[in-house]
């Protein structure tokens, strides 16, 4: 994954194609995204990526709301003296409405264009937690009289930041809940995963919680299921991993496959864990629900309830 950001960071986009113009007085935030900003000049919301465009004059500006553990990371490659394909390259300390941090601005040639850049990376503090910022502005030389350094740094200026949109990201996920059972989400990731946990929680006593998420690919061949179930279980966060039974099933009418475990818990205590697979064309839809071992019944009841209330956009 952080091949990809820093060639984010250092290339720029190519090539790229959205919506259209639309001006802005106060920070407007991509669908999804705890990450906003005022954009600058003609640009407006991308259909096609998280960010904003002016499709008629090639600017763009991507955002990509990030765990704070990417940080170090792409500071480290950001500080790197050696950066292949960047002209000038000056970094500077960026304050911005929400905080300080550092600003790249560069030139470029793409496509026998002179491609202006700016990068502002960034790590969020106070109530909005685990966020790292990624920013990344590039204008053709033909637009540089609309998007000015001035212009770009005035929108850089007012990036801010809100608690995670849950509902909203919830609406881009690939799938949709019926039913929660009383659990509440607490994470949503782009990637298409969705943690779900206790609605009331003191956070002193191991509470049950699950994961679910969609991935793509799986096993080529019915056969393969059963060994391709148990090397994905051997990921589940939980250590010391003791299988107690496993079953291919009918899930939702899909075809699936069922494990239970006996296992221990981030926190070192019993847990036992269920994981589902369904499988469908070209990928799978996985849940994994774990719970305290003197809860396993009741929340074993409660797992199947959200299982069955999974429904594909």
């Amino acid at each position: 994954m952080f091949h990809r950001l820093l060639v984010f960071l250092f290339a720029g986009w190519a090539g790229l194609a959205g919506v259209g113009p639309a001006a802005h007085s106060e920070p407007l935030f991509p669908p999804g995204l705890r990450v906003g900003l005022e954009p600058p000049g003609d640009m407006g919301l991308s259909s096609r990526f998280p960010g904003f465009e002016d499709t008629g004059r090639n600017a763009v500006m991507t955002i990509l709301d990030l765990p704070a553990s990417a940080y170090r990371e792409l500071e480290t490659a950001a500080f790197n003296k050696t950066q292949p394909g960047l002209q000038e390259a000056k970094r500077e300390s960026f304050p911005f409405a929400s905080g300080i941090g550092f600003l790249i601005t560069s030139t470029g040639r793409q496509n026998d264009v002179t491609v202006h850049r700016w990068s502002l990376l960034a790590m969020a503090v106070g109530s909005v937690q685990n966020l790292t910022v990624l920013i990344n502005v590039e204008v053709p030389e033909s637009a540089l009289s609309i998007y000015s350094d001035a212009v770009i740094r005035k929108a850089l200026a007012s990036v801010t930041f809100r608690p995670a949109p849950i509902q909203e990201q919830l609406s881009l996920m690939p799938f949709k809940f019926r039913e929660l059972a009383g659990f509440q989400v607490m994470q949503v990731s782009p990637t298409g995963s969705v943690i779900l946990s206790e609605e009331k929680s003191d956070g002193n006593e191991p509470q049950p919680f699950m994961i679910v998420s969609i991935e793509r690919n799986g096993p080529a061949e019915p056969a393969d299921r059963a060994l391709f179930a148990r090397d994905l279980l051997a990921n589940a966060p939980v250590r010391e991993l003791t299988l107690q039974s496993a079953e291919p099933m009918r899930i939702s009418g899909a075809p699936g496959h069922e494990i239970r475990a006996q296992a221990k818990g981030p926190r070192g205590d019993a847990v036992s864990l269920v994981q589902w697979l369904r499988f469908g064309t070209g990928g799978f839809l996985r849940i994994i629900g774990v719970s305290p071992v003197d809860k396993w019944d009741q929340s074993f009841g409660r797992f199947r309830t959200v299982r069955d209330g999974i429904d594909a956009r």
